[in-house]
């Protein structure tokens, strides 16, 4: 991808000495409780685009310059489980911060998941494309609503955040994840496994079993066949 961004400065000395830039993030609590952020210029969003998460969707106005928006779903959530409200906030958020989308009555509004994006080397600074088209979805005729964008920006706050470290974390936490669940699953295959093999041995038991007690009656039976003529042998001496 495209190397990050780099201030150079200069000191009172005239040396250059180069350093890594704060970026200003954004950021916003939806009604419903989830973090909404975005950058403050086109520089910011290219470290977004780069340093998003798997639980990120992104927001922006369909054709227009405008601000890049983020929800950060809950873990495992999908597109389909934004409710109304939280596409509607971000596609307020989106508009409010467009500086042509903003004075126009209406816009239109595309929203996609975060690894649902496509950087190139060819593209300027904050333009994206998508790797698959079919899965970016729009929101038609979205008008401005001074109340919810009033209520958003009251949650406003500025961080500059290590946009690289969070991700890492995540990142660290997701193999975390992903190996919980593969334990969890070789353990299941192990129990049904087990299942398997005490069942058969208990139907070859009981096979077993059942085969014994017919070879055990009839021996019962014959040893008392033998008994008894002997009883009467025995009868006939004493006579």
């Amino acid at each position: 991808g495209d190397l990050p961004l780099q201030i150079v400065a200069r000191s009172s000395q005239g040396s250059v000495a180069k350093r890594q830039p704060q970026r200003m993030v954004f950021y916003f609590t939806s009604s419903e409780g989830f973090l909404l952020y975005m950058g403050k210029d086109k520089f910011e969003n290219e470290d977004l685009i780069r340093y998003g998460w798997p639980d990120d969707v992104w927001f922006h106005v369909e054709g227009l310059s405008s601000a890049h928006v983020y929800c950060r779903q809950q873990k495992g959530q999908r597109l389909n489980d934004l409710t109304p409200t939280l596409i509607t906030e971000c596609a307020q958020l989106v508009k409010a911060n467009s500086i042509a989308g903003c004075k126009q009555k209406t816009v239109e509004v595309v929203y996609t998941k975060w690894r649902n994006l496509m950087k190139t080397k060819s593209m300027e600074p904050g333009a994206v494309g998508f790797r698959d088209k079919t899965k970016v979805r729009k929101i038609a005729d979205v008008e401005k609503d001074n109340s919810i964008v009033n209520s958003l920006n009251r949650s406003k706050r500025e961080e500059f955040p290590d946009l690289a470290a969070e991700q890492e974390a995540r990142a660290a936490e997701f193999r975390r994840e992903q190996k919980r669940a593969k334990q969890d699953q070789d353990v299941r295959e192990k129990e049904e496994r087990r299942k398997g093999i005490d069942e058969k041995e208990q139907r070859s038991f009981k096979s077993l079993m059942n085969s014994d007690n017919m070879t055990t009656n009839s021996g019962n039976l014959a040893a008392a066949s033998v008994d008894h003529s002997a009883a009467e042998a025995a009868e006939e001496d004493f006579m």
